[in-house]
């Protein structure tokens, strides 16, 4: 398996934190995002790892992984980020494709690799419990996440109207299955660069726009759930409230730190 971990961006949210350094080496309880997510991954067996970096790239180097670069970080988004690794794309191994900011237990990632379809997305079912830590008002941030009854995902990504339109939350990890890999990145190549989808142009597409593409194709999305067990840390309010739940000793209700 080939891993991508995606860090080419600014995160502008989280400054003065990310002022010399970008977001995935900011610090939760002393150890950088980074550190935490590639103990997870080395722990499973894996060690193709890549980082896709951009905004002070040079911090990503010595981490004991592949560095690439998307050297239009600044106006471009996720998904052109990811095809500039496209080149450790391996047709016939799987691809994991991991955001640069978030941490996640053994557990969350042992669902997803242990989902067998063409497109694996982790899910988190407890979202909500999660939301309401960090926002007033939960629906105000989610995403629509609709499954069928075979838990294969029909919807990503909208606005919701209610939280009924929300079975789940999208966690930014993916499986692709080795099978399908060249078909995933031929997917990409052959998208009308001209047209506006979700409001993006094509450099700035979100994943979740590709994802419901690759759906709305014919690809079957399988989710993989958890219940809980992950963080996102997008903004200095985030960090501020891990690190409280971490005081008062509730961090380890929605998940498990290693030291």
């Amino acid at each position: 398996m080939r891993v991508i971990i995606l860090a080419a961006g600014q995160g502008t949210r989280l400054r003065p934190f990310t002022d010399d350094r970008p977001k995935c080496l900011v610090e939760l309880h002393g150890r950088p995002l980074l550190h935490r997510q590639l103990d997870v991954l080395r722990a499973a067996g894996l060690k193709d790892i890549a980082l896709v970096g951009g905004y002070r790239a040079d911090c990503l180097e010595g981490q004991g992984v592949e560095v690439l670069h998307n050297p239009r970080f600044a106006s471009t988004n996720m998904v052109s980020t990811l095809f500039c690794a496209q080149e450790w794309m391996v047709d016939g191994e799987d691809l994991l494709i991991a955001y640069g900011d978030i941490i996640y237990e053994q557990s969350v990632l042992e669902s997803l690799l242990g989902t067998d379809a063409p497109l694996a997305i982790s899910i988190d079912r407890e979202w909500r419990r999660f939301w309401e830590i960090r926002m007033e008002n939960p629906l105000s941030d989610a995403e629509t996440l609709k499954l069928n009854s075979e838990s294969c995902i029909t919807e990503l990504g909208k606005k919701p109207s209610s939280y009924s339109d929300v079975q789940g939350q999208y966690m930014g990890l993916i499986k692709v299955r080795g099978d399908c890999v060249k078909a995933f990145r031929d997917a990409w190549h052959k998208l009308d660069r001209t047209v506006l989808r979700d409001g993006k142009d094509f450099d700035n597409m979100y994943m979740t726009t590709f994802l419901q593409h690759l759906i709305d194709t014919g690809w079957s999305a399988q989710a993989a759930f958890t219940d809980n067990g992950w963080l996102e840390v997008d903004t200095v309010e985030d960090l501020n409230q891990y690190h409280e739940l971490l005081r008062s000793g509730q961090l380890d209700t929605f998940i498990q730190l290693r030291d």
